[in-house]
Order: structure tokens, then sequence, then C-alpha cells
């Protein structure tokens, strides 16, 4: 009973048209999961060796039959380079960068090939995309494009890899399901709108410190530290990477409230905040966010900055499913 539900599992048409569903990777293309069916080509070569048959056969040309052999035999070794070409060859997920929404998500796709057993003419293609092309020489990567058309995250889906190396006469492929996923940050909101309330007293504070009146020493330069922090004299002086620091720092603190955007919609609101944070980070002040149910204490900095705009993205109104 287990192997007959094995053999109907393994039978089954779906399998045959979009895959086996999302696996994690890396996977392994083996035998059971790669497809080979002649090609338009390779159909049209089947009618001409049956031509070519039926005419050594009515004429009882040997000729005629060896002609028609040889090719048969071409077509025959054809038909097991394709399926080798695609058979144990090794597909693993990289690295997805998040983006904004608007924009395109790029998916990486590495490859791996034993070293001995070179893939050609590989094709990588998305349902709706066009194929991409590349040669698998031990290892090869492909990057595919998804629009990214709202904000939370969007998942890559199965993409098919075939090959009609080396002759066209065949085409091998297998449907591939990665379980890929990449973060969608909210679109900006234009530059030039509304600032958060505070922010002008925030920037001047911080504008007003540049002149030394309320200096108070040096620490060791941070990632994420604003550039006009730096003390750029020392770095020249060969003193290394220092930041000046200045009293009053609170004052610098800027709050970007869910409740102060201006806009009522709630997509348009997070694009606001996601503008405001944007254009915080850029001034070099530190910032906190407050959303409904959630809250981030002020900082600075990349890594902060993608904290903002992972709750931003992530962020799910009451009485909304996830």
């Amino acid at each position: 009973m287990r192997l007959r539900a094995r053999l109907v599992r393994a039978l089954r048409l779906e399998r045959f048209l979009v895959g086996d569903g999302p696996q994690p990777g890396p996977q392994v293309l083996h035998r059971r999961r790669v497809y080979i069916l002649p090609s338009k080509t390779g159909l049209g070569f089947t009618l001409l060796l049956a031509l070519l048959l039926l005419a050594a056969t009515n004429y009882g040309n040997s000729l005629g039959f060896m002609l028609t052999f040889l090719l048969f035999g071409m077509a025959w070794a054809a038909m097991h380079h394709t399926y080798r070409n695609l058979v144990r060859l090794r597909v693993q997920a990289g690295p997805a960068a998040p983006v904004f929404a608007g924009s395109l998500a790029r998916f990486v796709v590495d490859f791996d090939a034993p070293a001995a057993a070179p893939r050609r003419a590989l094709r990588v293609q998305l349902p709706d995309g066009a194929p991409l092309t590349l040669d698998v020489d031990g290892r090869g990567r492909a990057i595919l494009s998804r629009p990214a058309e709202r904000r939370g995250w969007l998942t890559l889906g199965r993409f098919t890899i075939d090959t009609l190396y080396p002759l066209g006469l065949f085409r091998a492929w297998a449907h591939v399901d990665l379980g890929q996923r990449c973060l969608v940050f909210p679109q900006p909101a234009p530059p030039g709108g509304p600032p958060p309330p505070g922010a002008a007293e925030a920037e001047r504070a911080g504008l007003g410190r540049q002149g030394g009146d309320d200096f108070s020493g040096f620490r060791g330069y941070q990632p994420g530290d604003a550039p006009r922090h730096v003390y750029w004299k020392g770095v020249a002086r060969a003193y290394g990477l220092l930041t000046k620091q200045f009293g009053g720092d609170a004052s610098e603190k800027l709050w970007l409230d869910w409740n102060q955007a201006p806009e009522p919609e709630v997509e348009a609101r997070l694009s606001r905040l996601c503008r405001w944070a944007l254009d915080a980070e850029a001034a070099g002040l530190a910032y906190g966010l407050r959303l409904p149910g959630a809250a981030l204490d002020p900082g600075h900095g990349d890594a902060h900055l993608e904290r903002c705009l992972t709750e931003l993205a992530l962020f799910q109104p009451r009485g909304t499913a996830p």
C-alpha cells in the first residue's frame, strides 16, 4: 500500500504541470523531478525520420536505411544529453534585499553542478516572465524580478528550469519553488509634503550643536553616526574616526507618530510615515516610531531605519487579518 501511494503521488498530473509546491532549499533535481518530451523541432524531426523510413522501405534502399538509423541514433543520444543537462542540478535560494512598493523585487537563485558535468544553455523562467539563459560551469546565478505592487511580504513562487541543449530536439524541464520571499516597504510619499510636528525644532537643535557651544567631547565612530558629527580634522591628523558629542541630545529626538500623519487612509498614512523616517535619517536626527500597538525607541542609523520601515511594511490595521 505504501509503494502504491508513492507511485500515485509520483504520477500525479499536478506534479507534471506545476511541481511539488514550495519546499525549502537547497533542492536537487533528481530523476523523478525532471521531465522530458520532444520539442516542436523534435516532432518535425520525428516526422522526417518516418518519411525516410517509409521511402527506404518502399524502394529497398540500403543507404536510406543507413541514413534513417544514423539520424535516429543521433536523436537518441541527444535525448540523453538533454536529460542529463538538468539531472542532479542543485538549486538554492540567495538573498533578496528589501525594496519599496512600486519598484522591482529581485530574487537571487544560485545553481551548483558537479565540476565534471557543466550545464549548458539552461533557461530559468517565471510563469509570466521572459526566460533567462545561463551556463552553469560549477556554479551559476540567476536574478529573477517581480514587480512589488504592495507592501508586506512578496513571494517569488514557482519558476521553471528547462533546456533544449544540445540539438533542440527535446525539452527537459523541472518546476522549482524555494519559498523565497522579499520584504516590501511602503512607497514613500513624494518629498516636499508636511514635516512631522517637532521636526523644525529638532533640526535647529542639531544645527546649533554644530557650532560647538554645547560640545561635550569625542567618542569612537559608530556605523550610522551623522557625517556632520564626524571629526574630519582628526582623520586628517591620523587620530582615527571620532564622533563629536554634544549636550542636550533629548532636544534632537523626534517622534514619528501615527496620529500625527495628516492623511486619513491607512496606506497613505504609512507612506507619509515612511517619508518622514527617510527624511529624519537623512538629516541625522534621532527619531522614534509610534504605531497602534507598537513603538520603537528613538535612534538613527541604517539598522534603525530598517527596523522602522519593517514595522511600517508589516503593519496590520486593527480588525484585519495578517
